[in-house]
Parts: structure tokens; C-alpha cells; sequence
């Protein structure tokens, strides 16, 4: 097998779409604390660099740990069936040890850069792979909450890497949004993939309760999230107002969305805004927080 394949396997194996799309809230965490305590960017240097490759490691971690685990599962449905771990293209030995290394490691590039951080990275890992993987997600519809509480950590540990402390209400604002945000967004990857998560008798909401129910419960996330962007207020007004006028815009997108268009385009164009409403508001924070540290520099 050539290298290129091999690099793909890997790729599938570690989740590097999940890497990517995580280390934007970790960085908006990381630039939005040196911004508010006027910390430094070139003295927190080496504090940023750890953080970046730890948090990716931790997070290869858990992709690699769930892969493992859910290989019976993953070989019944269509867009998981030709993962590495269920074709047998890489041995689940080695996909273990790479991920125990990557855990090691990721733990201590965090630790080197605060001892917070890296508790925060074992947490947002156990959370994903013990109450997440090998329990809630094969036998509650409340396995989306519970898994939210691992992919919301990637702020914390940002904000934890460079700040004395993780109880400035912006930080959880950074938390919150990111714990809310992935009910709307993964009910609506579960309405789309309907038929896949019931062959594999996975209790998605939508599976177990119905799509007026998921519909229903969307928009009670999506109230609360317009809600969380208050928390953005004691630092910034510009931060609340982004925060806001994206949270109301996808309530009204939930709202009114379904009198034109069934359930199925429904869910894509809630799965689409989704992803937009992540990348701008934590974008915004990056861009915010940089900005700020430019102008305290000269």
C-alpha cells in the first residue's frame, strides 16, 4: 500500500476533519484569555505551541479510542463502514497503541503548558470515549448532551493554557456555546442519517422519539444559546451582539424554516448554518482577540 493511502487511513482513523474544526474554538479560548488578562503573545509563545499540538493529540486520541470501540457498530452503517478499523486496512493493535501515544503525549505537551489544560484534555477525553462511546451513545437519546460535554472542552483548554484560571464569564461563554451548539447540529446529522443510526440501533433522538420531537427540542437549544450570548457582555458588547444576532438568525432559520420545506431539507440547511455559525463566532473571537492584543502592543 502506498504511502498516500496509508496517510488517508490514518486520517479516517484519527478524525482529522474533527481536529481541524476543534482547534478553532481552542485558539478563540487561547487569544480571548491573553487579550483579557493583556498577557503577551510572543512571552505566551511556547505556551501556544503546546497547547496546539497537545489538544490535536488528545483529540487524535479520542477519534482513535472511538473508532476501536465502535467498529460493530461502524460496520452497519453506509458512512462508517470503510473505516480502517472495520475493513481491517489497519490492525486495532496498532490503532491502540498510536492512541494511547497520542493520550500520553497530548497530556503532557498540555501539562508543560498548564497542569489545568492537560486535566482539562483527560477530562474532554474520558468524557468522549467512557460516558460517550461505551455508554450513553448506545443506550439513551440523551447520548448528545453527554457527548457535548467533551466537545465543548477545546475552549477550556485554550483559555486554561495562557490564564490563571477558567471562571471569567467569557470563558464560559466560549463553553456553553460550544456545549449547545452541537445539540441542533448533530440532531440534524441524525435526522439526515435516519436510517443508518436505526440499523445500527443507535437511540438518536430522532430514531427513538420522532422528527417533531428533535424539532421541538432543537429549538429549546437554540433559545439557550441566544441566551449564552449575554455571557459574552462583562468583556465585550461587539462579542454579545455577533453572538446574538447568529443565535436568532438560526432560531428564526428553525422557526420558519420547516413551512417551506420538509423535515430532510430542514435539517441540511440547519446542518449547513450550523457549521457557519461555529466558524464566524469563534473566528470573530480570534479576530477580536487579536486585534485587541495588537492595539495593547503599541
Amino acid at each position: 500500500m502506498n504511502k498516500k493511502s496509508q496517510k488517508t487511513l490514518w486520517a479516517q482513523v484519527v478524525k482529522t476533519g474533527i481536529i481541524k474544526s476543534n482547534l478553532i474554538p481552542m485558539v478563540a479560548g487561547l487569544m480571548l484569555a491573553l487579550y483579557t488578562y493583556q498577557y503577551s503573545f510572543t512571552d505566551n509563545i511556547w505556551n501556544i505551541v503546546f497547547a496546539f499540538l497537545g489538544t490535536a493529540a488528545v483529540i487524535a486520541a479520542a477519534g482513535s479510542f472511538n473508532n476501536i470501540y465502535d467498529r460493530d457498530i461502524d460496520a452497519i452503517m453506509a458512512r462508517t463502514k470503510v473505516r480502517p478499523t472495520v475493513t481491517g486496512e489497519i490492525s486495532i493493535k496498532k490503532v491502540l497503541i498510536v492512541a494511547i501515544l497520542l493520550l500520553v503525549i497530548g497530556l503532557i505537551l498540555l501539562y508543560i503548558a498548564s497542569p489545568l489544560a492537560s486535566l482539562l484534555g483527560f477530562l474532554g477525553v474520558f468524557f468522549y470515549v467512557v460516558p460517550y462511546t461505551m455508554w450513553t451513545k448506545r443506550h439513551t437519546i440523551w447520548n448528545t448532551e453527554v457527548g457535548s460535554i467533551s466537545g465543548a472542552m477545546p475552549p477550556l483548554i485554550g483559555w486554561a493554557a495562557v490564564g490563571p484560571d477558567i471562571w471569567h464569564p467569557a470563558c464560559w461563554a466560549l463553553f456553553l456555546i460550544m456545549v449547545i451548539w452541537q445539540m441542533p447540529h448533530f440532531y440534524s446529522i441524525a435526522i439526515r442519517k435516519k436510517a443508518d443510526y436505526a440499523a445500527a440501533k443507535i437511540p438518536m433522538l430522532p430514531v427513538v422519539m420522532g422528527k417533531k420531537r428533535t424539532y421541538i427540542q432543537t429549538n429549546f437549544y437554540l433559545i439557550l444559546l441566544v441566551l449564552s450570548s449575554f455571557l459574552f457582555l462583562p468583556l465585550s458588547l461587539g462579542l454579545t451582539l455577533v453572538s446574538l444576532a447568529l443565535g436568532l438568525f438560526w432560531l428564526g432559520l428553525s422557526l420558519f424554516g420547516t413551512r417551506k420545506m420538509d423535515i430532510k431539507d430542514w435539517a441540511n440547511k440547519m446542518f449547513k448554518f450550523s457549521l457557519v455559525h461555529m466558524i464566524v463566532i469563534y473566528f470573530t473571537v480570534i479576530i477580536y482577540s487579536t486585534i485587541g492584543l495588537i492595539l495593547q502592543a503599541l
